[in-house]
């Protein structure tokens, strides 16, 4: 499997980590024993009591399914641009000298958006 492929399967894991229980039972079991399990398209056909072509046909349109979740919500998108910032805030605050007043605030104005909750109460 080259990278381009492995790249793809695993944004297609993290879609399934965060709509999967938007799909049926059957399309989560495939698109499980896919991702996970690391079964083939005869296994998964085999263990579904379907043909290994409907087992395909089953994981590309589960596949386009989470596609189309991620393209109207974007919530892996807002995840990983969120971990990106958080991942420099880190940097800047293992960096960071005592006392640094300036640097402070810059970093808590760049976590307060990454923290609203939409008006929710918190405790």
């Amino acid at each position: 499997m080259n990278g381009v492929m492995l790249e793809e399967r695993f944004h297609n894991a993290a879609l399934f980590d965060l709509y999967g229980a938007l799909l049926t039972e059957k399309q989560q079991s495939c698109l499980t024993m896919y991702f996970f399990e690391d079964y083939s398209l005869s296994e998964i056909g085999d263990a579904l009591g379907v043909s290994r072509q409907a087992a395909y046909d089953l994981l590309h349109r589960s596949e386009r399914t989470l596609a189309a979740y991620e393209e109207r919500l974007g919530l892996l998108s807002r995840r990983q641009k969120e971990q990106a910032v958080l991942g420099r805030i880190y940097d800047r605050l293992a960096a960071m000298r005592m006392g640094d007043e300036a640097e402070r605030q810059s970093l808590l104005s760049a976590l307060a958006p990454l923290l609203e909750r939409g008006g929710e109460d918190t405790i």
